[in-house]
């Protein structure tokens, strides 16, 4: 999902924070969890414009009160650090931007989510399930590329699906969801679009990722998901060339 400094809500430090710690723990939290985390509970105006925002989900309904990134959470606390950070923050501010700055830089080079590398996995840590995805058939994280990459297998199919996210997309970058995808693709088959869509992971600018917040996927989304590594993924963006 492109986005700008323009496209980004004014929060104060402890604000950003919550959104840190709850995009790197990639669960709800508790109150109780937070001030062990972070240092201090999430409450007061803090809870109240977050979730004005609709950046933050809040579970009152037992105490002590929870909460999750919500999908536009997840995407402001990713572009966070192309913003200015709040004065207010000082040193601290500034450092955590830089820290986000190149962990966006990474992951991007990794082809690889935020939501996907801290999601909570048993046992696992995120760089080792990035290490295990990346020797799976249809890896997660694809090798370095110089120059032009080879033409997938089905070239034609990879033309339809950038022809199809042209139609699709607001601009270059935006994300576009797989089900609207696969509709605009029709009678193509699926395994071939499969096979092209990872394949086209190796291009630049494609990424393909899951939706952090699964509890707003749809039975359609769920469908049109395509598999890469260990990862059900919902959603394509292609940057300008």
């Amino acid at each position: 999902m492109s986005s700008s400094s323009a496209d980004l809500p004014s929060l104060t430090p402890n604000q950003i924070n919550v959104l840190v710690v709850l995009m790197v723990e990639a669960r709800k939290l508790t109150n109780s969890e937070l001030r062990e985390l972070a240092g201090f509970p999430l409450t007061g105006k803090d809870n109240e414009k977050l979730v004005k925002a609709g950046l933050v989900e809040t579970d009152r309904s037992h105490r002590p009160f929870s909460h999750e990134l919500t999908d536009e959470g997840w995407r402001v606390v990713r572009e966070l650090h192309t913003g200015v950070p709040p004065k207010a923050g000082g040193s601290a501010s500034r450092s955590l931007f830089t820290l986000l700055a190149n962990l966006h830089r990474g992951l991007d080079r990794l082809r690889v989510s935020h939501g996907d590398f801290f999601k909570q996995t048993a046992g696992q840590p995120a760089l080792a399930r990035l290490v295990a995805a990346g020797s799976d058939e249809g890896q997660a994280v694809p090798p370095p590329v110089t120059g032009t990459a080879p033409a997938p297998a089905g070239g034609d199919v990879e033309e339809r699906i950038r022809a199809a996210y042209r139609e699709l997309a607001k601009a270059p970058g935006t994300w576009v969801g797989l089900a609207d995808l696969r509709d605009r693709l029709g009678d193509a088959d699926r395994a071939v679009v499969d096979d092209a869509l990872r394949a086209m992971l190796r291009r630049d600018g494609v990424r393909i990722i899951p939706v952090a917040n699964s509890k707003s996927l749809t039975a359609r989304d769920r469908a049109a998901a395509v598999r890469i590594g260990e990862e059900d993924n919902h959603t394509l963006s292609i940057g300008a060339a």
